[in-house]
């Protein structure tokens, strides 16, 4: 087998030959294409999907892979040509999609192309967005299709849309997004009539839905070279256009703020330097993009010269939630960031003097988040002093050790109140009202102080007895 398909995993090289030989037995081409090739010149493509494009239609495709022996073949875009496979001849199932040879003509803005199947590979791949996903190899011989130098862009690190970008972009302006995140994964740069068809280019991500847009944004957020992507994003305007909620950070690092703030940080790149430093979990990244967002909009300035901002955690959050909202993400990832960015600065104000019940209580107010919490609160210390970055990770670390030794004592799970409100209503014969919330709340407390043993039903009610006293 040629070099390039020998990059492949065993299992999709033996996918590959049978594939290889059932398409030439029926005299129809048969290229990998797309991101499998560009991995597999990157040396990563077992982490790729096998995409394929054929000379066969969409019904011989269909018939050709139940030949290969396919476990379940079905279409995936029947108006665009693409059959889906599924191989699980080994221990680790193998998807495959293949589609016909097509062109693609876009009337207008609608982003929904006329698509013409009678082309030839070179037509397909003129089709395509970037030059190293314009690229195919020969299922059969490894034999490398590269009409517009998509390895040596690869080798000199380059993303470069083919053809003309800005008819590439208007095509499909998710392209916009896709060139930002192929710089945050990769590390590569911008070859610079792409950058700027990108920068003119910029309002038509208008077109594209929310949902799309926030997958993308996701996917840069979680790349090895995030800050390279969101650098992108500032230079060519998308940010304002994708996150219109973080304009007023990116408008304060264009402006100088220095005779009126003194030597305050300048908050976009503190806001870039956090995304980089957290874990590229989603959550987390999102959060690390948000925290400090409502910042600009409460600083004040007090007497002595010094800067404040009042209530960014609070304001910050709601603005975490209706940006996450309009981008229709999914509800586990709005609230996991709502909740993070709210508390992102109370583990800043741990020290060893804090009580245990006041340990407990943070991270039972973190709840499913506290990882996530303790993970940005690492990540947001971007002080160029190596001795305060030192203190920061020590209090993190800390209040870690503390949790952890803590949990050990007691699951926090069972740091509720003995008596719950039908429990409270049956002891005292009375009707559901305020009273129960505040007696399970006192309750509550005094269990994750130790004053009282989750499982003393007996002694929380004499406690409850005297509580409703008072009133």
């Amino acid at each position: 087998m040629n070099d390039y398909l020998s990059q492949l995993s065993d299992n999709q090289q033996q996918i590959t030959r049978l594939l290889a030989e059932t398409f030439a037995g029926a005299n129809e081409e048969l290229h990998l294409v797309g991101g499998v090739v560009r991995d597999v010149l990157l040396g990563r493509a077992q982490e790729t999907d096998l995409d394929f494009a054929t000379s066969a239609s969409t019904a011989r495709v269909q018939e050709l892979l139940s030949a290969a022996g396919a476990d379940s073949v079905y279409l995936v875009g029947e108006q665009y040509g693409t059959v889906g496979a599924i191989f699980t001849r080994s221990e680790c199932p193998e998807n495959v999609e293949i589609t016909t040879y097509r062109s693609e003509v876009y009337p207008d803005e609608t982003r929904f192309p006329e698509v013409a199947f009678d082309v030839s590979l070179i037509d397909d791949l003129a089709r395509r967005d970037f030059t190293m996903n314009a690229m195919a190899v020969d299922a059969m011989t490894g034999a490398l299709t590269d009409p517009w130098f998509g390895e040596a862009d690869i080798a000199l690190a380059v993303i470069r849309a083919v053809g003309v970008a800005d008819e590439r972009f208007q095509e499909d302006p998710l392209r916009l997004l896709r060139a930002a995140r192929f710089v945050s994964q990769l590390g590569f740069r911008l070859d610079w009539e792409t950058e700027a068809a990108m920068t003119r280019q910029a309002a038509s991500l208008g077109r594209i839905s929310r949902e799309r847009i926030l997958a993308e944004l996701t996917s840069l957020l979680v790349g090895q070279y995030v800050d390279h992507g969101l650098d992108v994003l500032r230079r060519t305007g998308l940010l304002s256009i994708a996150l219109p909620e973080l304009e007023p950070l990116v408008q304060e690092a264009d402006a100088d703020l220095t005779a009126r703030f003194g030597r305050e940080k300048d908050l976009w790149d503190h806001t870039v330097r956090v995304v980089r430093q957290a874990p590229a979990r989603p959550a987390v990244r999102w959060a690390a993009l948000l925290h400090d967002a409502a910042k600009p909009m409460t600083r004040v300035l007090d007497v002595t010269g010094e800067v404040h901002f009042y209530g960014h955690e609070r304001i910050g959050a709601d603005l975490a939630l209706r940006l996450l909202s309009r981008l229709n993400a999914d509800k586990t990832l709005r609230s996991t960031v709502q909740l993070l960015v709210a508390m992102h600065g109370r583990p800043a104000a741990y020290d060893e003097s804090w009580t245990d019940s006041a340990v407990r209580r943070l991270a039972l107010d973190a709840g499913h988040a506290w990882t996530d919490l303790l993970d940005l609160a690492a990540a947001d210390v971007t002080s160029g002093r190596e001795q305060k970055r030192n203190i920061a990770a020590t209090r993190v670390a800390g209040l870690s050790e503390r949790f952890d030794r803590l949990q050990a004592e007691a699951a926090l799970d069972r740091l509720e109140s003995p008596l719950d409100g039908n429990d409270l209503m049956k002891l005292f014969h009375l009707p559901p009202g305020p009273w129960i919330k505040r007696i399970k709340e006192r309750l509550r407390d005094l269990v994750i102080e130790g004053q009282i043993d989750p499982e003393d039903r007996d002694g929380a009610a004499l406690i409850a007895k005297d509580l409703l006293s008072e009133d």
